[in-house]
């Protein structure tokens, strides 16, 4: 848990004094409907601190995806590899390294040395010079590459484990001694004429590291979470409404401190109990079949008494964010956790989506972000993919709602891109735009004080951790 360190004063913007609330969350300047190309629209409270564009080897065709922290360091995963920034000096961030080893999505996670990388595109092997290859040959290889990052200028590739269908995430779950981490491997869609990743995988993978001898990871198990083969899905278009088929999960949020994790599985949206590291158990199992299209991702309110949902309408490529798109799809659903112990259950309360519309060519649905730390209330600053950074207060479950924005409008030739991922760490917000690179915005909001005072020594935002004024 996060403690914080002697008060510190809040920032002082004269330009913001005396605002109220719905000022502050007002633009910053008057628009007259969807922003021109490359635009950047923004509330008051908001503000663009530094960007930083990509770097060879890698090219503007590469597609950047998460990002993790730990101390004065960022890192920033893309589907060529990884690049360090050091952000001791949050408006002068620099590059320290880059790392190229392709491989789709390349979600990352760091544990003290360790930078952990997943691996969702057929490889011929296991390399950072591995080339693609169909995923119907037995040899090619899938899943997640270790590394040692005590020199953060020369990270070393130490360690890979295979895992069925890949890993399109991985959700670092540290044992309560220290001496090992577990990686919850989730992955999906599962073809008959893929040897290792057959169906109907309704399972995800557990990889066991020692820390002090990460070059023995190895694959624990892979338990069946859906031995009822989970949600069968609702056939349909983006525009008629659909369900995926639950073969697998998305992602996983856990919450070590509370012994919860949250599944985001496709079809369906799953408590679990993880007491035992080596073996989750179902608590409770919700699905939305009227707005939900795939369950994404999740996240927990400090308290662990509630649980966002997200739903990836259209894969993230679509444009969702329009009148044509109900308010109730490619949202966010908020859902109380109510009850104790095995008969706790998932209420479900409303949904958010932005209000701002996006333009017809703007890729734009609910995406990763995290909690800013402000005690006894619920904000969290979020991803819309071109729909750019939300920041949101769901205190009240039943009527969440926007108090700060950051976007850019359309890419030119109409391109799809926008922010995959936009997290708070000690003081700043940090986004990783697929397209642009890497952006630091601030918020500056009587609603947010405090939260800087919250000092995280490491921040991996699937592997949730409480905090503390």
């Amino acid at each position: 848990m996060a403690t914080a360190p002697a008060a510190v004063g809040s920032p002082d913007d004269d330009a913001l004094a005396g605002l109220s609330e719905a000022e502050l969350s007002a633009p910053a300047t008057p628009s007259a409907g969807i922003p021109a190309e490359d635009e950047i629209v923004r509330s008051r409270n908001v503000q663009l601190v530094k960007n930083l564009p990509k770097e060879a080897p890698f090219t503007a065709s590469t597609t950047n995806s998460d990002l993790a922290f730990q101390g004065d360091y960022a890192f920033q995963g893309n589907y060529d590899g990884f690049t360090i920034f050091n952000i001791k000096n949050p408006t002068d961030p620099k590059v320290v390294s880059k790392v190229l080893c392709p491989g789709s999505q390349n979600d990352i996670s760091v544990s003290g040395d360790l930078l952990y990388l997943s691996t969702d595109s057929s490889r011929s092997d296991d390399s950072c010079t591995s080339t693609t290859q169909s995923a119907t040959i037995k040899e090619s290889w899938e899943g997640v590459k270790v590394f040692d990052i005590k020199d953060k200028r020369n990270p070393r590739y130490v360690a890979a484990v295979e895992t069925d269908c890949g890993s399109h995430t991985h959700t670092l779950v540290p044992d309560e001694r220290g001496k090992n981490d577990y990686l919850y491997i989730s992955s999906y869609s599962p073809n008959a004429t893929f040897p290792d990743c057959q169906p109907p995988h309704d399972k995800i993978s557990i990889v066991k590291v020692p820390k002090r001898n990460p070059e023995a990871a190895s694959l624990l198990s892979a338990p069946v979470l859906f031995p009822d083969g989970g949600n069968p899905g609702v056939p349909g278009t983006i525009a008629t409404g659909m369900t995926s088929a639950t073969t697998g999960c998305h992602d996983i949020t856990v919450y070590p401190a509370q012994n919860l994790a949250a599944g985001a599985c496709m079809g369906d949206g799953v408590l679990f109990d993880i007491s035992d590291r080596e073996q989750p158990r179902e608590i409770d199992r919700v699905q939305d079949d009227a707005n939900f299209a795939f369950w994404h991702s999740a996240t927990f309110n400090n308290e662990g008494t509630k649980v966002i949902f997200t739903d990836e309408l259209g894969g993230g490529g679509a444009p969702t964010c329009n009148e044509t798109i109900a308010k109730t799809r490619g949202a966010d659903g908020i859902y109380d956790i109510e009850g104790r112990g095995d008969d706790r259950k998932l209420v479900f309360k409303s949904y958010y989506k932005i209000d701002r519309l996006q333009g017809p060519t703007e890729n734009c649905v609910a995406h990763n972000g995290s909690l800013i730390p402000v005690q006894g209330r619920d904000i969290m600053v979020q991803s819309w993919y071109q729909g750019g950074v939300s920041i949101w207060d769901f205190t009240d479950s039943t009527k969440p709602r926007e108090i700060g924005f950051f976007e850019r409008g359309p890419l030119p030739n109409g391109a799809g891109g926008g922010t995959w991922s936009a997290y708070y760490y000690n003081g700043y917000i940090y986004s990783s735009d697929m397209a642009k690179g890497f952006d630091v915005l601030k918020i500056r909001d009587p609603r947010v004080h405090g939260a800087e005072r919250v000092k995280f020594k490491e921040l991996n935002v699937q592997t949730q951790q409480g905090y503390r004024e």
